[in-house]
């Protein structure tokens, strides 16, 4: 985080999306740190808060802060082992709505590794000698010639930070409201990054049910 950032986070309540014995899921606001921060000031995040209900539960995976949508925790040790094989093996499906500058016609997928750009961090950048693999499949939903943008699902085949929105940069894409890839983030006056972790599939592996756990896109 840069040194002049003030982290403010929402203090509307967390929306609980889904729960059984093992797993929960939330609906985590834009804004909001998933895991605490090494400052005291930053400690403030939907881990902390769940932690709070759940004294036993653990990350399974993140959103970047600016991200909302769906945030899956474990409440136990086996969950939490369970889980992160499953994401290891990518068996979980993610999928994720975003608004885009620019119109994209036709569905495709960017290969593009990424690595973390130091003298910018906590920016990534796309390195194809040293950069760790990434891939994303896209598909465009529609497309407002007015504000020429495009809602567009996203699905990371891999999990590395940033790379939704370094790989529709990449493509000349960069997600509307992105305070780091995109070179007008201010434009239309959007108050928020516009991208939203909408849908989790996978088969919950202590119950073998199939799961398709939605949140309904806030833009």
């Amino acid at each position: 985080m840069s040194t002049n950032f003030v982290y403010m986070p929402p203090q509307d309540p967390m929306c609980m999306v889904y729960e059984d014995d093992d797993l929960i899921v939330i609906d985590k606001p834009a804004g909001l740190l998933s895991v605490m921060g090494r400052l005291p000031e930053h400690q403030d995040s939907a881990y902390l808060r769940i932690r709070q209900q759940y004294p036993l539960a653990r990350v399974t995976h993140r959103l970047d802060m600016a991200t909302s949508g769906l945030l899956m925790f474990a409440k136990h040790r086996r969950a939490e082992i369970a889980i992160s094989k499953l994401f290891q093996t990518r068996c979980i499906q993610k999928y994720y709505i975003a608004l885009v500058d620019g119109e994209v016609q036709a569905q495709g997928m960017v290969e593009a590794p990424l690595i973390t750009d130091w003298p910018n961090r906590p920016k990534q950048k796309i390195d194809f000698v040293e950069g760790k693999a990434a891939k994303t499949c896209y598909q465009p939903l529609d497309y407002n010639a007015a504000f020429n943008q495009t809602r567009i699902q996203l699905e990371p085949i891999t999990g590395r930070s940033h790379q939704l929105r370094v790989h529709m940069q990449h493509i000349g894409h960069p997600i509307m409201g992105d305070k780091l890839y995109h070179p007008e983030p201010a434009k239309f006056a959007l108050k928020r990054m516009a991208l939203h972790a909408t849908s989790l599939k996978f088969i919950q592996p202590f119950t073998q049910q199939p799961l398709d756990i939605v949140a309904t896109v806030p833009f």
